[in-house]
C-alpha cells in the first residue's frame, strides 16, 4: 500500500472521529430556520429576528391562546395583561430580540432571565412563566398596575428612586401603551378570567 493511500485513510479515519466527537453535541442543539428575500433556506443553531418570521400585526396566531390563560391562571394575572405586554413587548415574536438584549416573547433581559429559572428565552412558555413571575413580585412590591408596568420596562429600582413612574418618555409611552392594549384585550368577545387579582 502506498505512503499516498496510507495517508488519506489516516486523514479519513481522523474526520471521522472528529465527527463522532462533536456528533453529540450538534444533535442535542435546537435549530431554526429562516427564509429569506430569494426564496433561500437558512440554517442556524442561533434564533434570528427577520421579519418574516413575525406574526402579523397585533396577532395571536403563531401563539396558543391558551398559553397566557394557563400561566395567567397560575400566577393570578389577568391573561388580557400578560396579552397586552407582549404585544407591546414583542408583538408576539418569540424570537424578538432588543438592542438592550433584551429576548424573546415577553423581552426579559438576561439578568432577569437567570433570576427565574429560565433555560430558553425564546421557548414562549418558558419565556412567559417568568415575566409572570417578575410581574407577581412587582405586584407584591409595588401593588399598582401603572407602577408595576413601569418597573416592567425601567427596572424597579428605577421607579423606587423616582418614587412612581421615572420621567422618561420610554417608559411613559410604554405604560400607556399597555393599557390601551389591556383595556382592548379585555373587551374581546368572549373573554373571561376568573381572578379577582390584575
Amino acid at each position: 500500500m502506498s505512503s499516498k493511500v496510507f495517508g488519506f485513510q489516516r486523514f479519513c479515519g481522523f474526520l471521522c472521529g472528529l465527527a463522532i466527537l462533536f456528533l453529540p453535541s450538534f444533535l442535542q442543539a435546537e435549530l431554526y430556520y429562516y427564509r429569506d428575500e430569494n426564496g433561500v433556506l437558512h440554517l442556524t443553531n442561533i434564533p434570528t429576528n427577520h421579519p418574516f418570521e413575525k406574526t402579523p400585526e397585533g396577532s395571536l396566531s403563531s401563539l396558543n391562546e391558551k398559553l397566557f390563560f394557563e400561566i395567567g391562571s397560575l400566577y393570578g394575572l389577568d391573561p388580557a395583561l400578560l396579552m397586552a405586554i407582549a404585544r407591546v413587548e414583542s408583538n408576539f415574536d418569540p424570537y424578538a430580540v432588543s438592542s438592550k438584549g433584551a429576548c424573546g416573547l415577553m423581552q426579559l433581559m438576561p439578568e432577569t432571565a437567570s433570576d427565574y429559572f429560565v433555560a430558553n428565552v425564546f421557548n414562549p412558555q418558558e419565556n412567559l412563566r417568568g415575566a409572570a413571575a417578575f410581574l407577581r413580585d412587582l405586584f407584591e412590591e409595588f401593588g399598582e398596575l401603572a407602577l408595576v408596568l413601569a418597573a416592567y420596562n425601567a427596572g424597579p429600582e428605577k421607579v423606587k428612586g423616582y418614587g412612581g413612574i421615572p420621567p422618561f418618555a420610554e417608559t411613559q409611552t410604554y405604560v400607556r401603551r399597555v393599557l390601551h392594549f389591556y383595556s382592548l384585550y379585555k373587551r374581546q368577545k368572549n373573554y373571561k378570567f376568573l381572578s379577582k387579582n390584575p
